[in-house]
């Protein structure tokens, strides 16, 4: 562990206020006006918008954030490629990283830990990368693209199925860097067992079970409905020992749009997260939908 992480690592194993994570970054874009891909949802807006990145960054760091996670969660091969961006891994993964170093530099008063996203999803039906060998190998390319650009750490992010998260996690955790695992569950209309988010076939717990094998520094709840977290924590803690940080959705996607609707109000989120803290969450912030008011609720419910 760097000396620059020490204060994390020692927020997240401690006892005192839980560390306060950013909101959704490709959501905000989009509430910012800028166009979402149909293939790479918001891998683009890097190139195309790379100041309103970084001015959710700021907004973020503003709003209490202690943790932001750069852009790059549609930035891996296996989601670039696809959409006709396979000549641009390099540049968007290096960039997103630059963004919210320039963001930190421009606002944060205090430490803010810079976090590269890496996900398994690749929103295509090309055979190609519908492999794990080869989801892998893009997210080691990814992974050693966001080490060299400086990120402190990577988070892998809404992790859903075993063998592709399995392979992307192990490329993360090649770089040295430490490593978070979020996992994203849901309770699906019909069903009477938790399931991964997007895929009601795929029950939830063994893919904890299997991920909670690695040496990672902590494990989230990410990407969840609110309503779903405490089953889903309950999952984690069963196969976890180690800390662990929750960051909700709120609303419904479409590909490529978010759907703002019933989406949690900033104290209502608060409320919820002081339950999960009583509970031993030691991280907290939001995923999709969810934005600076809510982290700004947050930071003052834990300040």
């Amino acid at each position: 562990m760097s000396n620059t992480l020490s204060w994390l690592q020692d927020r997240l194993e401690g006892a005192g206020a839980p560390v306060i994570i950013d909101g959704g970054m490709g959501t905000e874009l989009e509430r910012s006006g800028v166009p979402m891909d149909g293939k790479v949802w918001s891998g683009r807006a890097v190139l195309s918008h790379p100041e309103v990145v970084q001015q959710i960054h700021e907004d973020f760091i503003r709003a209490g954030a202690e943790v932001i996670i750069v852009n790059t969660f549609a930035a891996a091969r296996h989601m670039l490629e696809p959409g006709g961006l396979g000549d641009h891994v390099a540049e968007i993964n290096s960039s997103a990283v630059r963004l919210a170093q320039q963001a930190r530099d421009n606002v944060a008063d205090e430490p803010v830990a810079i976090v590269g996203s890496i996900c398994e999803w690749a929103p295509t039906d090309d055979p190609k990368w519908q492999r794990p060998e080869a989801v892998g190998d893009s997210s080691r390319e990814q992974a050693e693209l966001l080490a060299e650009a400086g990120v402190d750490l990577i988070a892998m992010e809404m992790c859903e199925h075993t063998a592709f998260s399995a392979a992307a996690t192990e490329a993360a955790l090649s770089t040295g860097l430490p490593v978070w695992i979020g996992m994203s569950a849901q309770m699906h209309k019909g069903c009477d067992h938790l399931s991964v988010f997007d895929h009601a076939e795929v029950p939830f717990e063994p893919l904890v079970q299997a991920l909670a094998d690695y040496p990672a520094m902590m494990m989230n709840v990410m990407h969840t409905p609110v309503p779903d977290v405490e089953q889903s924590l309950a999952l984690v803690r069963k196969y976890w020992s180690g800390p662990v940080g929750v960051y909700p959705e709120s609303g419904y996607f479409t590909m490529p749009t978010w759907n703002f609707v019933d989406v949690i109000e900033p104290e209502a989120l608060a409320s919820a997260a002081r339950e999960w803290v009583d509970g031993g969450v030691r991280l907290v912030g939001g995923c999709c939908g969810l934005g600076p008011d809510h982290i700004a609720a947050l930071r003052q419910a834990f300040s």
